[in-house]
């Protein structure tokens, strides 16, 4: 081992230190950003660099741009909805029409969750058993059942706050991690001089790519975790730590496929999967692959016990408080647990793909009314070209999880 890989370690303890600090991690502001940011920064970070290498070529940068601020742009109208909308919602006091808006894209969202949550813990299994003899999908199924039990369990017993713990565990892992990768990378295009490459998308037409870079707006999904915290956090608070989680993922997911681009001319063809780039990192240090395995496990189960908060507070809202969050949590593994037995899980989270937009554009339409009610017409008009784009999102996009 070099010094430059102690050097990365060191970096990696250090920030892991500094994030579990009592003072930071018992910090509410900090609690209410851990949900949304575990969330976008999930399974999707190691594959979205050679998905846009394969979409956009040498454009990968600027395709990374547009998701980021079409996802942002998301998040603007669900925090509108977040002031504006949610206790006429939530209440009951807003119009017929808002009422069933609101049910509408509650349940799609549902639906995406329950089979999210399956599909992170049944990857993170897989991931786990990838080097043991035992890497069948019978074992991966029981090893994916097992957590998600003790997931539901400690939600029953613990509450939110128990499930926050793990959480924000897993969140200063990965996100130290994260750190230590992107020093490296930097240390290595710096002692290189090559900061950029030639990359050669696939064959494909203008919309075809298009449709497959709207299906990549599903990798920065999760800022819409913070609009079913309203049980434990404030509306306000809730607004503020969604963008903070946004503007800071969306500057680690540019600067990550900034940095990486130069060992992106390195893909093998079809090395599309986190794999392939853990395996290039070797490149730049021996130490980086192992650290990689490490941050894609802690991004599964981070991403996956987010959706789980996030779905906890949708079922108690919904339900009007009659199922209480220690109660919503173990119902949400129990279908999970049954997605995974019964179906594909990999086959079925396209359906999630599709309901997670479907909900986006939901929120759009939501926001719509209620600006226009409010003769807020600037908004308005932001959410209705952000509805036309959605929807031909949630019509033509191509999948990526």
């Amino acid at each position: 081992m070099s010094i430059f890989d102690a050097v990365l370690i060191g970096i990696t303890v250090i920030f892991i230190g500094i994030s579990m600090m009592p003072k930071l991690r018992t910090n509410i502001w900090w609690r209410a950003t851990v949900t949304p940011l575990a969330s976008i920064i999930g399974s999707g970070f190691l594959i979205i660099a050679p998905l846009l290498a394969k979409v956009a070529g040498s454009y990968a940068v600027l395709a990374m741009l547009a998701i980021v601020l079409l996802a942002y742009a998301v998040g603007h109208v669900i925090r509108y909805n977040i002031r504006h909308s949610e206790k006429l919602e939530t209440a009951g006091n807003g119009s017929a029409v808002l009422v069933a808006m609101a049910r509408l894209a509650d349940v799609s969202l549902s639906i995406a969750y329950v089979i999210s949550v399956a599909f992170y813990i049944r990857l993170l299994a897989s991931f786990a058993l990838s080097l043991t003899p035992i890497n069948s999908g019978l074992y991966e199924d029981i090893l994916a059942t097992v957590i998600l039990l003790a997931i539901g369990t400690f939600g029953w017993v613990r509450g939110l706050r128990g499930l926050e713990v793990v959480e924000t565990i897993s969140v200063s892992i990965k996100l130290s991690i994260i750190a230590a990768l992107l020093a490296g990378l930097f240390w290595h295009n710096f002692g290189t001089g090559i900061w950029s490459a030639d990359l050669v998308a696939d064959d494909g037409d203008i919309w075809l790519r298009l449709r497959m870079l709207g299906g990549m707006l599903l990798v920065v999904q999760g800022f819409e975790t913070s609009r079913y915290l309203g049980q434990t956090y404030p509306a306000d608070m809730r607004r503020k730590t969604m963008k903070w989680a946004q503007i800071s993922t969306g500057i680690i997911y540019l600067a990550f496929v900034a940095l990486i681009v130069p060992l992106l001319a390195l893909l093998p063809a079809g090395g599309a999967d986190e794999t392939a780039i853990i395996g290039l990192t070797g490149r730049v240090t021996f130490v980086l692959p192992y650290l990689l395995v490490l941050a894609a496990l802690m991004s599964q189960l981070s991403a996956g016990i987010a959706d789980t908060v996030g779905a906890g507070g949708l079922l108690v809202e919904e339900t009007g408080g009659r199922i209480v969050e220690r109660a919503a949590y173990p119902a949400l593994i129990f279908f999970a647990i049954i997605l995974i037995w019964m179906f594909d899980i990999f086959e079925v989270i396209s359906i999630a793909s599709r309901t997670f937009a479907f909900y986006y554009l939901m929120q759009a339409a939501i926001t719509a009314k209620v600006a226009r009610d409010n003769r807020h017409f600037g908004q308005m008009i932001f959410a209705l070209i952000l509805m036309c784009v959605l929807g031909l999102i949630v019509i033509f996009a191509v999948p990526v999880e």
